[in-house]
């Protein structure tokens, strides 16, 4: 899945001073000047938002330092299981990925539209006002860099742009990680979507971990991200440092957990809408939503009005929704889908086929979060295995359904 990131819709964020460096620009930064870099976020008005151990998980939330880094930890995961534990280094993004991902901060889980109280006879509605507010976005993966270009696709290139994340969107400043080691469940190289970092930041960092040093690479990817790298007390990189730097994400691509094979990944899938795979996992699954709710590129949304008492307030809200719950595709009548093999089939066929029709790519970014978060495991690279190893017959598929419809 190799697509550009598309920044061109942002609009401009500020004049930016002349500087010696330049796009592409690389340098060096000890670790102990990672403060630096946040300084100079802060005093230009970002709030930072970044990975931090919160509840025995590392999950992205505000923080003010390199302190509150999850420094010397690591994440263990495989099918259905998560844990941290400690590195024997103090690496500061020794991690993979976790439960979170940056949509909860671009395409939160809950957000006002609108609200209305009564005037007399008459109401006066007052729209949700764009939140302006700049967030600068600490330790993005490239797999996550991907999925945001993926929404930016859904809420930004269509005939219908999304104010309220358009505001968002335009006020992140994104500091990119590259990885220097891979999850049990990852498999990013198969999407074609990491581990290294190839467009979408402001800076990207490589962190380098050796027995008496530490430092990052870093890269310039705009012209404020290199205004910014200019002030800090760093240095023009080594080669020693440069192939350190390489050799740490060519590791991490090495190591990938897991491995889904995208050929002809479409035509696969809208040839076996009746293949029995199809109930074999819809045996096991729990329809319980965790996998579309921590999938950095999932959407749909559901919209709920409230209103006080007295019918003197009102508001609509926009929240999270899942093709997995049977209210989703509900009409007069009744559900559209109403087994669980027809809402799995829908939200895989989706993820890896329809969604090229959509937006020209695949809706999957190889991250693996649906199958650590799942409570029994359920492997969508194991499923999409299982059905090219034994295709149905397309002469019995049905015809015209390219939703996962019963």
């Amino acid at each position: 899945m190799n697509f550009p990131l598309n920044r061109a819709m942002m609009a401009p964020r500020g004049s930016v001073t002349e500087t010696a460096l330049k796009v592409g620009t690389l340098r060096m930064l000890e670790g102990a000047s990672l403060d630096r870099l946040f300084g100079a976020l802060s005093k230009r008005g970002y709030r930072l938002l970044g990975p931090a151990v919160r509840e025995g998980a590392i999950v992205f939330d505000e923080i003010n330092s390199a302190a509150d880094l999850p420094a010397g930890w690591t994440d263990e995961q495989e099918g259905g299981t998560y844990r941290l534990k400690k590195r024997s280094d103090d690496a500061l993004f020794g991690y993979a990925v976790g439960p979170h991902s940056w949509k909860k901060f671009l395409h939160p889980p809950a957000e006002r539209l609108w609200q209305a109280d009564r005037k007399g006879k008459t109401f006066e509605v007052t729209e949700e006002k764009p939140d302006t507010q700049k967030t600068a976005f600490i330790g993005v993966r490239s797999c996550d860099l991907h999925a945001i270009a993926i929404q930016d696709k859904v809420f930004l290139n269509g005939y219908y742009v999304d104010p309220l994340y358009k505001a968002r969107r335009e006020h992140a400043f994104i500091v990119a990680v590259n990885c220097g080691q891979a999850g049990g469940t990852c498999f990013c190289v198969s999407m074609g979507a990491g581990p290294k970092a190839a467009a979408g930041f402001d800076l990207a960092l490589t962190e380098v971990c050796e027995p008496e040093r530490h430092y990052f690479v870093v890269e310039a990817g705009t012209d404020l991200g290199a205004e910014i790298l200019a002030e800090l007390p760093g240095r023009e990189v080594e080669g020693r440092e440069k192939a350190a730097a390489e050799d740490t994400v060519a590791s991490a691509a090495q190591q990938m957990g897991r491995y889904m094979d995208t050929t002809n990944i479409k035509e696969l899938l809208y040839q076996n809408y009746a293949h029995p795979r199809w109930d074999t996992v819809a045996a096991r699954c729990l329809t319980c939503a965790n996998c579309t709710m921590v999938c950095p590129t999932c959407f749909c949304t559901t919209v709920e009005d409230v209103t006080d008492l007295q019918g003197e307030h009102a508001e609509r809200w926009q929240k999270w929704d899942s093709c997995f719950t049977k209210d989703f595709s509900y009409i007069h009548g009744g559900s559209i889908r109403a087994t669980s093999k027809a809402r799995y089939r829908q939200w895989m066929t989706h993820k890896l086929a329809t969604w090229f029709d959509q937006f020209g790519t695949s809706g999957c970014v190889g991250c693996g979060r649906c199958i650590t978060w799942c409570p029994v495991a359920i492997d969508i690279t194991e499923e999409v295995r299982a059905i090219r190893q034994a295709p149905q017959s397309p002469k019995s598929s049905p015809v015209g359904d390219k939703y996962g419809n019963s």
